[in-house]
C-alpha cells in the first residue's frame, strides 16, 4: 500500500507542476514592477508568519502527551484555544480597525512568540496562558493580515483585480508549499536531530521574530477609520448594524463559517477515517499529500479568477457542491464496502477511497481561502474589515469547541454527515449570494429600459 501514498502524491506533484508551468497569457495578470514589489513584499511576510503557524500544529497534541496529559487534559486546551479566540478574537479586530493594521500584526507576532515560549514549561496553568494567546493570535492572522493588505493595495491606486493574484499566491505559498517544508522542517528537529518537541515551537519563534522585524521596517500604517475617534462599543455595534443590514455581508460570514466549521472537524476526523482499525498509516506524508492537494486548488483558483468574465460568487457553488461529496465518501463507504475487522496493517481499500475524496476536499479547501478573500474585499466596508471578519469566526469558534467536547458521544459517519450537510447549506447560499449581488446591475438597466421607453420620440 506504501506504492498507492507514493502514487496519489506524484500524481498531485505532477498536476500542480503542469499546471504553473503551463500557464498563458490568459491564466496571467499584467501588473506593474510596483505593484510585483509590494506583492513580494507581502508573500515573504505571510510565508513567514504561516511557517511559524505550521511548525506548531503537527506537534501541540504531541508535547502535551510526552507531559504526561490525558486525552481529556488536552482536549481542555484545545477548547480554551479556539474559546480565547472567539472571546478575545473581535476585541483585537476592533483594535486592529482602531489603532492600526500594521501593530495588530505587530503583535501577532509577539504574542504568538510568547505563547511558544510558555511550552517549555509542563505547568498545565502555564500551558493554558500558552493556549488563550495562541488563540488571540490566530484571530489576528486571519484578520489582521488581510485586512492590511486590501486597505494598502487599494491606497497605492493599485487595480482591484490584482488583489486576487495576491490572495491566490499567499494560499499557493503560505498553506501549501510552506506547510509541507515546515512539516518535513520540523520532522527533521524532532526525529533527526532528537532535539524534543518543544524544537519546532522555538523555531516558529525565529520565523515570527524575522516576519515582524520585516514588518516593522518595511509596513507603513493604516486605520479602518481614522476620521472618526470611535470606542470598542461603537466599532461593534457598527460592525453587527452592517451584517444585519446588507444580506450579502451576512450571507458571507454564514458561508465561511459552515465551511470553515467543517474544514476544522475534518482536520480532527480524518486519522480515525482512515485507521479506524488501527492501521498504520503515515500521518505526515498524508499532511504533505493534503497540503498538496490544496496547492492545486488554489492554482486553479488563480486561474479562475484571472478570467474577469468568471465570477467567484458563480464557480463556488460548484465547489461547496464538490466538497459535500466528497466528504460523504465515509458514509457511503460504510455501506458500500465490507468493512475488515482485521486490527493494524496497512490502510484499507476503503480507506483507499476516502483518502482520494479527502484530497479532493483538500483541493475545495485550497480553492475557497483565496476566492472567499476576494469576496471579502469587495462586500465588506473598509472602516470596519478586521471587526466584522472576526465577528464571522464566532459562530465558527462556538461549533468547534461543541465539536471538540462532544467528540466521542457520536459516530464518525455522523459527524461526517452533518459535515456535508452544512456545505450543501453553503451552496445553497452561495447560490443566494450570486442572486442578490446580481440585483443591482439588473436594476440599473431595467430602470434605463423605462427610461429610454419614456423618452419622446424626435422625428
Amino acid at each position: 500500500m506504501e506504492l498507492f501514498f507514493y502514487t496519489v502524491f506524484g500524481g498531485l506533484a505532477a498536476v500542480v507542476a503542469v499546471m504553473e508551468l503551463s500557464k498563458n497569457n490568459k491564466d496571467r495578470i499584467n501588473t506593474s514592477s510596483a505593484f510585483n514589489s509590494f506583492k513580494n513584499n507581502y508573500l515573504l511576510v505571510y510565508s513567514l508568519m504561516m511557517a511559524g503557524d505550521w511548525l506548531q500544529g503537527p506537534y501541540v497534541y504531541y508535547l502535551y502527551s510526552t507531559y504526561g496529559y490525558g486525552k481529556g487534559d488536552i482536549g481542555q486546551l484545545f477548547i480554551a484555544g479556539f474559546g480565547s479566540s472567539m472571546l478575545f478574537g473581535t476585541i483585537v479586530g476592533s483594535l486592529a480597525d482602531k489603532q492600526g493594521r500594521k501593530r495588530a500584526c505587530v503583535t501577532y507576532c509577539i504574542t504568538y512568540i510568547l505563547s511558544c515560549i510558555t511550552k517549555h514549561s509542563p505547568q498545565y496553568k502555564v500551558l493554558m496562558l500558552g493556549r488563550i494567546l495562541g488563540g488571540i493570535a490566530t484571530s489576528l492572522l486571519f484578520s489582521a493580515f488581510e485586512s492590511w493588505l486590501v486597505a494598502e493595495h487599494f491606497k497605492r491606486g493599485f487595480d482591484q483585480q490584482w488583489l486576487s493574484l495576491t490572495f491566490s499566491k499567499a494560499i499557493f505559498l503560505g498553506n501549501g508549499l510552506v506547510a509541507i517544508l515546515s512539516g518535513l522542517f520540523g520532522n527533521v528537529l524532532v526525529d533527526t536531530l532528537a532535539l524534543g518537541p518543544v524544537a519546532p515551537f522555538d523555531a516558529a519563534s525565529c520565523f515570527l521574530a524575522i516576519g515582524m522585524a520585516i514588518i516593522l521596517s518595511s509596513w507603513t500604517e493604516n486605520f479602518g477609520d481614522p476620521s472618526e475617534n470611535k470606542d470598542l462599543l461603537t466599532q461593534f455595534r457598527g460592525a453587527a448594524v452592517a451584517i444585519a443590514s446588507d444580506e450579502k455581508i451576512a450571507l458571507l460570514g454564514a458561508i465561511q463559517s459552515l465551511f470553515e466549521g467543517s474544514m476544522y472537524t475534518f482536520v480532527f476526523l480524518w486519522t480515525p477515517a482512515l485507521s479506524p482499525n488501527d492501521e498504520e498509516i503515515p500521518h505526515g506524508f498524508i499532511f504533505a499529500t493534503f497540503m498538496l492537494a490544496s496547492m492545486l486548488g488554489s492554482s486553479l483558483a488563480s486561474r479562475l479568477m484571472s478570467r474577469s468574465s468568471l465570477r467567484v460568487e458563480s464557480y463556488m457553488q460548484i465547489v461547496f457542491a464538490v466538497s459535500s461529496a466528497a466528504l460523504m465518501l465515509p458514509i457511503l463507504t460504510t455501506f458500500l464496502v465490507v468493512p475488515s475487522g482485521v486490527k493494524g496493517g496497512s490502510i484499507s481499500f476503503s480507506g483507499c477511497i476516502q483518502l482520494l475524496g479527502f484530497c479532493a476536499f483538500e483541493s475545495c479547501v485550497g480553492i475557497f481561502w483565496p476566492s472567499i478573500m476576494k469576496m471579502r474585499s469587495q462586500y465588506i466596508p473598509e472602516e470596519a474589515r478586521s471587526t466584522i471578519m472576526n465577528f464571522f469566526r464566532i459562530p465558527l469558534n462556538i461549533f468547534v469547541c461543541v465539536v471538540l467536547y462532544n467528540v466521542d458521544a457520536f459516530p464518525i459517519t455522523v459527524m461526517f454527515g452533518m459535515c456535508s450537510i452544512f456545505l450543501l447549506v453553503a451552496c445553497i447560499l452561495q447560490r443566494r449570494l450570486m442572486v442578490i449581488s446580481d440585483k443591482p446591475k439588473t436594476e440599473d438597466w431595467q430602470m434605463k429600459d423605462r427610461d429610454a421607453e419614456s423618452e419622446p420620440l424626435n422625428i
